[in-house]
């Protein structure tokens, strides 16, 4: 009878399931796409505050006073033919001119103390889409930090609050802010449980790992369909790639507006 020794110098099989190759590549993927989705929805939402701040201080004037060019031309063509349809329209057009709304009032700032509106001037930022070194950096802690990569509840309330002051860094696009968040980062880094490779728990968390990230790519593609649609979306989806640039086209169609009511106007008048 043979007795079956192991010999010791032979390191045991260890146990791998052969699923896990194949999510771990999904996984990479999945995770690549969800953090170009993040700041993709960022910097949507980045775009659309800068654009509608700059829009509402650059352009706000110009369509004032084309309300007002079209309330003179209305009442001149009334007072000049007396007619009860062309007073109507000139009563319709002085009625629908409001004054701009005050900055503060227009982004929901609340009332002061006092009763009164705060005094603040909102700063125009200097572009309306941040720079590729403010995407690069934002992209990389969005990856690091995000929140969503934590599952204690203290962790996650503390890559809340450093997201939250990543986001109003790139806002402003803010590079030098956001490389001393990076540097930040990395001196507290406490990166977010992960089973050991080659493990059943691996392999179960990978499986849950890639159904969270389908989930929120989902609502990410959600997110940004619903910003695109909005009214200020929309303005902006017409020059899309240059939004600086849609600026600057919209403000001499104005111009060319408020010329040509000018024009009708004295025509009227003379």
């Amino acid at each position: 009878m043979t007795t079956d020794r192991v010999d010791p110098s032979v390191e045991p099989v260890r146990w791998a399931d052969p699923e896990e190759p194949e999510l771990e590549a999904r996984v990479a993927h999945a995770e690549a796409e969800w953090v170009d989705a993040e700041v993709g929805v960022e910097t949507l939402r980045v775009e659309l505050d800068n654009f509608a701040l700059v829009h509402h201080q650059r352009l706000g004037p110009m369509y004032v006073r084309l309300d007002e060019l079209d309330a003179l031309i209305a009442e001149a063509r009334a007072a000049r033919s007396g007619n009860a349809e062309d007073l109507r329209r000139a009563y319709e057009a002085r009625s629908v001119l409001d004054p701009m709304p005050d900055l503060a009032s227009f982004f929901g700032e609340n009332e002061g103390a006092d009763g009164e509106a705060p005094s603040l001037t909102l700063e125009a930022p200097e572009r309306i889409r941040p720079d590729r070194e403010a995407q690069r950096l934002f992209r990389e802690l969005a990856r690091r930090a995000h929140p969503d990569l934590a599952q204690d509840p203290e962790e996650v309330r503390r890559r809340g609050e450093f997201i939250a002051r990543v986001n109003e860094a790139y806002a402003r696009g803010d590079v030098l802010a956001l490389e001393q968040l990076a540097q930040e980062w990395a001196d507290g880094d406490n990166a977010g449980f992960r089973p050991e490779a080659g493990t059943p728990e691996r392999v179960a968390w990978l499986r849950q790992r890639l159904e969270w990230l389908e989930d929120r790519l989902r609502r990410l593609e959600a997110t940004r369909a619903e910003l695109a649609d909005s009214p200020m979306g929309q303005l902006l989806m017409l020059h899309p790639d240059d939004p600086d640039a849609l600026l600057e086209v919209l403000a001499e169609q104005l111009l060319a507006s408020v010329a040509e009511r000018q024009s009708e106007l004295e025509t009227l008048l003379s």
